[in-house]
């Protein structure tokens, strides 16, 4: 798994479907850092308006939109099943995602059901389109551990959004859903392990032991890892509130889930074969640990239940896990895929010889980088610290805002140089 065999680079996509993804993610994450500088109430409780603004617009915003674009990628060259559709498919699910979390951050906001009624249809819209899309091409794709962690993760995503959708509605005051307690536990867990987290480790499989020349993962994880963090996952969501032993001990399976997969990578990657200092690297490595301390953060809340009641312990697994993880992990898998897309389509189009054209370590500046890492670790350490202290918060939104714009600015500088060679976007 540390070569690029089996990977079908001739049925790649041109550059600008991933590519309008990738550069418009960011510009979410902007948004999350001045809301919580503007608004720093919005890590005072999960359920405050503020609170659910931003949520949507790292997960939504950040998160989905840059994940539809890496699989958009991957779906062709590591599944070998390309989209159908893909031109149609990718600018309609990305218009529709990026207006849709838009008009739901303004439902939030601003209380109103006529904003929150649009987002329904247009996520409803995007997301049905990109789903249907993409099942179809997994349905299509040759069986390994990378397919099948994406379509547990299709499955995750799909429930994510009949759920989310079913909420929305309730906020416009179009239909109330039964069982709202349960309905909201489900939406966010499904959205946050079944769809984040399976990607993740459907992903790893292929990317750690490729672009971070580390051993692969050990079989027994890709066979089991995955499918049994999807069954706890329906399992709890069938599972009323009441039920309060049943759902610690699926609780406390999925905790452990957590720990061998950061675990097993995080030793991965302490074995890497080549020792030289790599940023992607280190964005992989602060997701890893900030996952599995999620745990321990969970832990303390089942052992002391004022922990629990307390509005800071939500915030704190929130951010630990949202920030701290995912947007590592994602702004990590976004340095090494933009730069080599650019390579590659480069490449392909100019039908060059090697070393007539900037190689990926030259697609953006490796002092760039390192400056985004920075100002990203001390994001992660003000959002979390501002969770159990609301004067920080100010100053950690700020600094997400700036860590955001960097990051912008890096993948467009991948872009500009792409271009400035004679690469041809579409």
């Amino acid at each position: 798994m540390s070569s690029q065999a089996g990977l079908a680079f001739e049925q790649a996509p041109p550059f600008s479907l991933p590519l309008r993804f990738f550069l418009t993610a960011p510009l979410f994450l902007i948004a999350a850092g001045i809301l919580i500088a503007v608004h720093p109430e919005a890590l005072a409780s999960r359920w405050s308006p503020q609170a659910l603004a931003l949520t949507h617009a790292f997960t939504l915003g950040f998160l989905a939109m840059a994940m539809l674009g890496a699989l958009s990628q991957m779906l062709p060259v590591v599944a070998g099943a390309p989209l159908p559709a893909a031109r149609a498919v990718s600018a309609t699910s990305h218009v529709a995602l990026s207006l849709g979390t838009a008009a739901l951050m303004a439902g939030f906001l601003f209380a109103s059901p006529r904003a929150l009624g649009a987002a329904v249809w247009l996520l409803g819209g995007g997301f049905a389109a990109f789903i249907a899309a993409a099942a179809l091409s997994l349905a299509r794709a040759a069986p390994s551990a990378t397919v099948y962690g994406m379509r547990l993760a299709l499955a995750g995503l799909a429930c994510t959004a009949v759920l989310g959708l079913s909420l929305a509605l309730l906020r416009a005051d179009v239909w109330h859903p039964p069982l709202l307690a349960e309905a909201t536990d489900a939406h966010a867990g499904f959205g946050l392990l079944g769809w984040v987290l399976l990607l993740v480790i459907g992903v790893a499989y292929q990317v750690v032991p490729m672009f971070q020349i580390t051993p692969p993962y050990p079989p027994v994880l890709g066979r089991w890892l995955a499918g049994t963090m999807f069954v706890l996952l329906v399992l709890r969501a069938f599972l009323p509130q009441r039920a309060a032993a049943a759902l610690l001990m699926l609780d406390a399976a999925l905790a452990v889930g957590i720990l061998v997969f950061a675990g097993a990578t995080l030793r991965l990657q302490a074995r890497r074969r080549r020792k030289l200092p790599d940023v992607t690297l280190d964005f992989w490595r602060l997701g890893m640990v900030c996952l599995a301390a999620c745990v321990p953060v969970w832990a303390l809340a089942q052992a002391w239940p004022g922990w629990a009641r307390n509005d800071a312990y939500p915030m704190l697994l929130g951010m630990l896990f949202i920030m701290g993880f995912a947007v590592s992990v994602v702004t990590g898998m976004l340095y090494k895929i933009v730069p080599f897309l650019a390579w590659f389509h480069l490449q392909a189009q100019l039908q060059a010889k090697a070393g007539t054209i900037p190689n990926m370590k030259q697609m953006i500046s490796g002092k760039a980088l390192r400056w985004q890492l920075y100002s990203h670790y001390l994001a992660c350490l003000l959002l979390a610290a501002a969770a159990l202290r609301a004067e920080i918060a100010p100053v950690a939104g700020g600094l997400l805002a700036l860590s955001a714009a960097l990051l912008l600015y890096n993948l467009a500088a991948a872009g500009r140089r792409f271009l400035s060679q004679g690469g041809r976007i579409s």
